[in-house]
């Protein structure tokens, strides 16, 4: 007799204490914003700190490319950010990644909005970014302060990368999504 093959596949069992990696940061940060007034904060400047990292990323001059024809003006640095980001965020949880690919989409058009702005002589893209960007870190450095946690992303900086998948999250969770 010939050795029996298995076709039954063997799993890793989830065990109840163990986490996946996306649910350890999203405790770490759950622990460090309690504070209604901080989330609250968290909610309206993250996307603001989002829409100005997008903004610089997308001032930055991008090469001309040929074959991208009309597209030229829509393939730019922003373009790996956004790029980069859902890629980071479909590894830790891919419900929360089309959320942020949508979010992200609406920042674009906000900041394909401000460049039309500064063709017609307005505010230039890259000086309204780094405002936005100043804006949405300070008003979470506020909400850090009335948490009395600020210093929570010096431990670990991924956590600065998750914090508007956790804003998603928190969001989503209260609709009862499962991420």
């Amino acid at each position: 007799m010939g050795k029996q093959h298995s076709n039954i596949k063997t799993t890793a069992t989830k065990m109840p204490g163990d986490k996946r990696k996306i649910e350890i940061y999203f405790d770490r940060l759950d622990a460090s914003h309690q504070n209604a007034t901080n989330r609250l904060l968290h909610y309206l400047f993250v996307p603001v700190m989002m829409l100005g990292i997008l903004g610089m990323a997308w001032a930055l001059p991008f090469p001309h490319i040929g074959f991208l024809g009309k597209y030229n003006g829509y393939f730019n640095w922003a373009s790996f950010v956004i790029a980069f980001a859902i890629y980071f965020y479909l590894k830790l949880s891919p419900l929360l990644s089309y959320f942020a690919l949508f979010l992200l989409f609406g920042l674009s058009y906000g900041v394909m909005q401000l460049e039309l702005y500064e063709k017609a002589g307005g505010t230039p893209l890259a000086m309204i970014s780094v405002l936005a960007l100043i804006i949405g870190l300070t008003g979470q450095f506020i909400g850090g302060k009335i948490e009395g946690k600020e210093e929570s992303f010096n431990d670990d900086t991924k956590l600065l990368a998750v914090t508007p998948l956790w804003v998603l999250y928190s969001l989503t969770k209260k609709f009862g999504l499962r991420y």
